[in-house]
């Protein structure tokens, strides 16, 4: 493991060390263990859309492992007057340890990989959000014990996060089904894996989609750089809500996880978000945990 650019690249074994490694890191904090394993590096922390758990996150993961983290907004970079991506990759690798980048196109996050020599991290990106999912994966874990054979739902948009749910539910052996409108399908390549696994199911029925689930989950409508969209999505999404009815298809014990941030109302009732909302926060929680187990892994 070389860089964290999509859940693709991760064999279940990457991520079943991830996990685990996260999970000793957090009983490390909560009982005043300190693990200042990264003392001297630094890692760069390139933003071109911005973040609250992404930011705060990752600064504070990198201080506690007792690293330095350097914010890069796009505005104060090159890169966003011009700059080839991959001049940008080759001067930041003689000064940096690893990059994290939050940006729009997957390409970009690539490309850096691809021309740097230091470990590049996708912090989101219109395809893929590999932090965040294993965040997820952590947080399910906690709360059912183990992850294969359990039953993931995700209703709403074909966006990075169902496209990264997708593929580290069916890699860490778990039933995956999704619920979508026709027109918002996941990625064609994450289609193209997911349809040699039986254990997935695509459907445009959030009910049938979240029958028997062990975890439901859900993301905004339109995400950063969609909102000239809003309205038109809140039209072609109605009815890709987790409300009392699709959680009625659920296992009782269900639990249900967003990424934030979330829009109580559109795709999840306020109800529904106060009443799980110790496993979403936690899950928030956990992409400090996941975060520094992947940059122990990547720069130790």
């Amino acid at each position: 493991m070389k860089h964290l650019l999509k859940m693709m690249d991760l064999t279940n074994g990457d991520i079943t060390e991830i996990l685990n490694l996260a999970d000793q890191l957090k009983y490390e904090q909560k009982h005043g263990i300190e693990h200042k394993v990264l003392s001297g590096k630094t890692l760069g922390l390139i933003f071109e859309k911005s973040s609250t758990r992404t930011r705060v996150s990752f600064e504070v993961g990198m201080y506690q492992l007792g690293g330095l983290p350097i914010f890069l907004s796009a505005n104060d970079l090159q890169i966003g007057r011009g700059e080839p991506v991959q001049d940008t990759a080759r001067v930041l690798s003689r000064y940096l340890n690893g990059i994290m980048i939050r940006t729009f196109k997957q390409s970009e996050v690539d490309a850096l990989a691809q021309n740097g020599s230091i470990p590049i991290i996708n912090g989101l990106t219109d395809y893929a959000h590999p932090c965040q999912v294993l965040a997820d994966l952590m947080t399910i874990r906690e709360y059912k014990g183990s992850l294969e054979g359990l039953k993931l739902c995700f209703i709403g948009d074909g966006n990075n996060m169902m496209n990264s749910l997708i593929v580290g539910g069916l890699k860490m052996k778990m039933e995956v089904a999704v619920a979508c409108p026709p027109a918002y399908k996941p990625a064609a390549s994450v289609l193209d894996f997911a349809v040699t696994h039986p254990a997935f199911s695509i459907t445009s029925n959030p009910v049938e989609a979240a029958e028997g689930a062990d975890v439901v989950i859900t993301d905004v409508w339109a995400s950063m750089g969609e909102e000239a969209e809003a309205e038109k999505r809140r039209k072609d999404f109605e009815g890709y809500q987790i409300n009392a009815e699709v959680l009625s298809a659920a296992k009782p014990d269900a639990i249900v996880q967003h990424c934030l941030p979330a829009h109580r109302g559109e795709e999840i009732t306020a109800e529904v978000f106060e009443k799980h909302s110790k496993e979403i926060f936690d899950e928030a929680e956990n992409r400090l945990h996941a975060q520094k187990a992947v940059l122990v892994k990547l720069l130790s």
